[in-house]
């Protein structure tokens, strides 16, 4: 298997090297915050949450409900201001996406190691630009691309890793929704400040997820539409990649698809591999679930929407062999975090490779404007 190296040099700043939890300061509390990076950094036995920021009474009430003991501040600045920055190890940004470049900046010249959520910037351009501050500093930079631990994703390159499908030829991957009205916010906003849209959102994952993969890219036409009625954001997009090594790979983020597709279909020269159905842990964190160290259930699916592997009759009418899918592992994200922070591990989502997406959804917004392909 040909493809990215998802490691990079970890600069840890000045965490502990002892086994004390490092101290995390959370910036924002609404969906990604929330759901996503609150309950991931609680449950690792590596980190503690020490901190949120919100501006909003009603998610700073959540924040403590949920958190007892954490300090909850208004602003990313109180976080480092005036001394305060010597009460953390970790600031995780998790704020609106045209808020990311700034605080991240701000952050890692107050000497903080920093955690970003997808997507890191709105161009490469300043992705790079922030990778450059942080290796200056000597600071950790990384971005939080969760789906790379989604069970389908590791179960795949579990299988391109044992070479299961002989040499692969065209990769499809789907992230869609049936969401016939817009839900409003900054998201699914027009506004070109906000970076919403799906191509920027869902678009960041299936992009990385393929980069990994598959390895860098040379060309990038991209058909990028919004469909629904009041919606003002890009809803409904499809990408086709050529990587350098030769794989094709056509990508889809929509939220008007009335019939889901499969969220893969890889097909080799030996045989295909097609996967339904979206892993588990997202709609688990939605619901309140937590993962427990050393627990056994996390991440797991029943058989009946596990992929299955075989060439000729479609896996809809029984062809092919089931495969079990490996259990989905969001905490393995932290855990890496934290022993880059310790000097021990890898970074895990490095800027660089956050700026190597970036390079090809922009490629991807050029060409739907232009009715273009884009060559790299």
């Amino acid at each position: 298997m040909t493809g990215t190296d998802i490691t990079g040099t970890a600069n840890s700043g000045t965490a502990p090297t002892d086994r004390t939890p490092l101290r995390v300061g959370l910036v924002g509390y609404g969906l990604a915050g929330s759901v996503f990076h609150a309950p991931l950094i609680a449950a690792s036995e590596d980190l503690v949450l020490a901190a949120v920021t919100t501006g909003n009474p009603e998610r700073a009430a959540e924040a403590r409900a949920a958190h007892p003991g954490v300090r909850v501040v208004a602003t990313p600045e109180e976080l480092w201001e005036d001394g305060a920055a010597d009460a953390l190890d970790l600031v995780v940004v998790a704020s609106p996406n045209k808020t990311h470049v700034a605080i991240a900046t701000a952050a890692l010249e107050a000497g903080l190691p920093v955690v970003v959520d997808k997507p890191l910037a709105g161009t490469a351009a300043e992705a790079r630009t922030l990778a450059a501050l942080a290796e200056e500093r000597g600071l950790l930079l990384s971005v939080f691309q969760n789906r790379r631990w989604d069970n389908d994703f590791l179960t795949l390159r579990g299988l391109l890793d044992e070479k299961a499908l002989g040499e692969v030829q065209r990769f499809e991957s789907r992230f869609e929704r049936w969401r016939p009205l817009p839900k409003g916010g900054w998201r699914e906003s027009g506004a070109p400040e906000e970076i919403g849209g799906l191509l920027y959102d869902l678009g960041s994952h299936v992009v990385d997820q393929a980069l990994v993969l598959f390895g860098p890219v040379v060309s990038v036409y991209a058909e990028s539409d919004v469909r629904r009625p009041g919606a003002e954001a890009d809803d409904d997009t499809f990408l086709a990649l050529t990587h350098a090594g030769g794989v094709r790979s056509h990508l889809y983020v929509s939220a008007t698809t009335a019939q889901l597709g499969p969220r893969f279909r890889v097909l080799g020269q030996r045989a295909g591999f097609v996967k339904y159905g979206l892993d588990p842990q997202e709609a688990a964190l939605r619901e309140g679930l937590r993962p427990v160290p050393g627990g056994t259930t996390w991440g797991t699916e029943p058989a009946e929407l596990w992929g299955r592997l075989g060439a000729g009759e479609s896996p809809l009418t029984g062809g092919g062999t089931p495969v079990e899918s490996l259990p989905g592992d969001y905490p393995a994200y932290y855990a890496a975090v934290a022993a880059a922070l310790r000097g021990t591990g890898e970074n895990p989502v490095t800027a660089h490779e956050a700026a190597a997406a970036l390079d090809v959804l922009e490629a991807a917004r050029r060409s739907a404007r232009e009715g273009v392909t884009v060559t790299l």
